[in-house]
């Protein structure tokens, strides 16, 4: 075992030892880790800046300390001198190994930045918004009738728009007296209309009559991204959509390390809640940017999000959902200010969270809710929102349940040897011909496959960089289908599998998906490992859906919705071949693209909505799978490609998968069997 300090990249959980002294962006280069830099390593371009972390690290299984990296240096100082650095921020040229560390890519210095996929869905919504605009003609001052300027805008509003105890903020004193003076006396008012909680008030003034419009921003704050549609609230057009990695990435890929980051830290809930806050804003900028709009007309917000990220984003230790019996803070739904969450929007902007379910079904399985209705299908309808974590639910009019399950990252390409996030050149679709065993495959950027002619030409400013999530479980699906993986899981050899693109890689086999090395790119191969991970979150997703079909008693699902950026990327024949979801007619497997987010923008947009969705999730019943014995029946059954027990007989009607079985005995297999029977993360 090396003596020299290990390096660990996020996102892409690359990791090797390097000597001491070793510049970041060297090690990142050795590894392939997808670092930005135009001036060659000279401190000039500044493309490589990197974020250190520091602290304990469980789930990498390290600890960070002071001096893990070289003393801020003179280059440094100067580019912070003339153009400033974010605070944390190092550069990868700069900054040199001095003991063991783990370093953040923040999306903007990585070569192939991410696109986010998710985009708002087409929906009907009856367009109620919190927010409306109200030109009032307001009384002037009478010295015989002496009163405040602000109670004379708020007797216009009652006597011209029947608008009952109007309050304001203190930013509307500080400003109105010069607005109304400079519109005569006539202004155009941003009332948010309130509830039955909260009195109505003032958000914005305009002198004279404003025919511009005022914005909401629907949010789904993932684990791994954060995406945003930007609405205006007069029309209900989405405007602008736009997302960012979640930079608590840095903390921990998956909940559970984040959780536990935040038990090991004395401050790191605080710096993971500081984290998704300044990630919020910048979003905020560039989304604001993307519309052309002014920040300031930001007047409403509504987000969703998992139970860990509902706490942290809130600033709330979540000390308590990492155990039994995972006890929120609060389920309710909250109404907040936005200058109570640090957010750069409209000084006086109203906040919604949508309600959680439970411990681990949280805010975001309540938009799917919203959006997906299952409690007003006639049929039994699974709806699976696949991600980092998948949110489940299962119903029809008669009764609605609900759970997560743990997939962790590996849908997403995080953990895969040439696995990444979704952005130009990521292989996305995949054929392996059956006769020579070759994969042919689609890029993003490209509609091509490998092997058509201007392919090459096609991809000349991408090139083919990695595999994403749907790529990667094509791959697999597909390996499987062509007799180059067996059931359990296993790569056989090339013998076995007659594939000359299978090689022997250590104690396991590994398969050759493209070799770009010639023109200076990478060698893209999918690892027994890699199985094994897809194998994992899998399982863990299959296991979700069939403990909620046991507890409704049932066999078989009418149909299922694949929900989530990701979901809406999905093969379904794939997806089924793999083992994701429980057999079912491929045509009653749909796609609902990001129904999370279209569920905020629903409460976005109609606030008689949240109304409704409060209702709806105090009637949905919860299954905690961390406590339900059969989920680790499930899970060591899904494990298998597609499973060791169920038969899946609509699947088997339409694809013949080979039986083969490569276990002679060896190593491999043995440490494969023994990943297969692991407890899910």
């Amino acid at each position: 075992m090396s003596s020299d300090p290990l390096v660990i990249f996020t996102p892409s959980g690359k990791r090797g030892h390097f000597a001491v002294g070793t510049p970041i962006l060297t090690a990142a280069r050795q590894l392939g880790v997808d670092l930005d830099s135009v001036c060659g390593g000279r401190g000039i371009c500044s493309k490589c800046q990197i974020t250190p972390g520091f602290g304990e690290f469980p789930k990498h299984k390290v600890t960070v300390r002071d001096g893990a990296l070289s003393e801020w240096n003179k280059v440094e100082q100067r580019y912070q001198d003339k153009r400033g650095l974010k605070e944390g921020r190092r550069l990868g040229c700069q900054a040199t190994v001095q003991g063991d560390v783990v370093i953040d890519v923040p999306p903007e210095s990585q070569v192939h930045k991410q696109v986010v996929r998710k985009r708002a869905e087409a929906r009907d919504i009856v367009l109620n918004p919190s927010t409306r605009l109200f030109y009032v003609e307001v009384a002037e001052p009478d010295m015989h009738d002496p009163s405040g300027d602000l109670e004379r805008l708020q007797n216009a509003l009652r006597d011209q728009w029947a608008l009952e105890n109007v309050t304001a903020d203190l930013h509307i004193f500080q400003q109105m007296q010069p607005i109304l003076r400079k519109g005569a006396w006539k202004v155009t008012v941003a009332v948010n209309l309130g509830d039955a909680e909260n009195p109505a008030r003032i958000m914005h003034i305009w002198p004279g009559y404003y025919d511009g419009t005022v914005y909401g921003l629907a949010v789904d704050l993932g684990s791994t991204t954060i995406a945003a549609h930007l609405c205006d609230l007069q029309t209900g057009e989405v405007v602008a959509s736009s997302g960012v990695m979640n930079p608590q990435i840095r903390f921990g890929e998956d909940l559970m390390s984040r959780v536990s980051y935040s038990m090991m830290n004395a401050s790191g809930a605080d710096e993971m809640t500081r984290a998704v806050r300044e990630g919020m804003c910048a979003l905020f900028e560039q989304i604001a940017e993307e519309g052309g709009i002014d920040r300031g007309l930001i007047v409403d917000a509504v987000f969703v999000c998992n139970p860990v990220m509902h706490h942290l984003f809130l600033g709330i230790d979540p000390f308590e959902l990492g155990q039994a019996p995972f006890a929120l803070a609060t389920s309710n739904a909250l109404r907040l200010r936005a200058v109570d969450l640090d957010l750069n929007i409209h000084p006086s902007a109203r906040v919604y969270l949508l309600p959680c379910i439970a411990g681990h079904v949280g805010a975001d399985a309540a938009a799917v809710a919203l959006s997906e209705a299952p409690d007003k299908s006639e049929d039994l309808v699974l709806v699976v929102d696949v991600g980092t974590n998948a949110e489940i639910l299962l119903g029809n009019k008669e009764k609605v349940l609900a759970c997560s399950s743990p997939t962790g990252p590996a849908f997403e390409g995080a953990q895969i040897s040439s696995g990444q996030r979704a952005a130009p050149g990521a292989i996305e679709r995949v054929e392996i011909d059956p006769a020579t065993k070759v994969a042919r495959f689609k890029v993003i950027g490209s509609d091509l496959w490998s092997d058509e002619d201007g392919f090459d030409d096609a991809i000349a400013t991408t090139g083919v960089t990695g595999i994403c999530g749907s790529g990667i479980i094509e791959m697999v699906a597909e390996m499987r289908m062509q007799g180059i993986v067996d059931a359990p899981g296993l790569i056989g050899t090339a013998e076995q599998t007659g594939s000359a693109n299978v090689f022997a890689d250590g104690r396991t086999n590994s398969y050759l998906v493209y070799d770009g090395t010639a023109a200076g790119g990478p060698r893209i191969t999918v690892t027994n490992r890699d199985i094994r991970e897809i194998q994992m979150a899998k399982a863990a997703l299959y296991s979700g859906a069939r403990l909620l079909m046991d507890k409704f008693g049932v066999d078989k699902v009418d149909r299922v919705v694949l929900a989530g950026a990701f979901g809406a990327h999905i093969s379904t024949k794939h997806a089924m071949v793999l083992g994701m979801i429980p057999d079912a007619p491929l045509d009653k497997v749909t796609s609902a693209g990001n129904a999370a987010g279209t569920g905020a923008r629903i409460a976005l947009l109609n606030t008689a909505a949240r109304g409704e969705i409060e209702q709806t999730v105090r009637q949905i019943h919860k299954i905690e799978t961390a406590i339900e014995p059969r989920f680790q029946e499930h899970f060591v059954n899904a494990s298998a490609i597609p499973n060791a027990v169920e038969p899946f007989p609509i699947l088997n009607s339409i694809v013949t998968l080979p039986n083969e079985t490569f276990n002679t005995g060896g190593g491999g297999e043995a440490e494969g069997g023994g990943r297969r029977r692991r407890r899910a993360r």
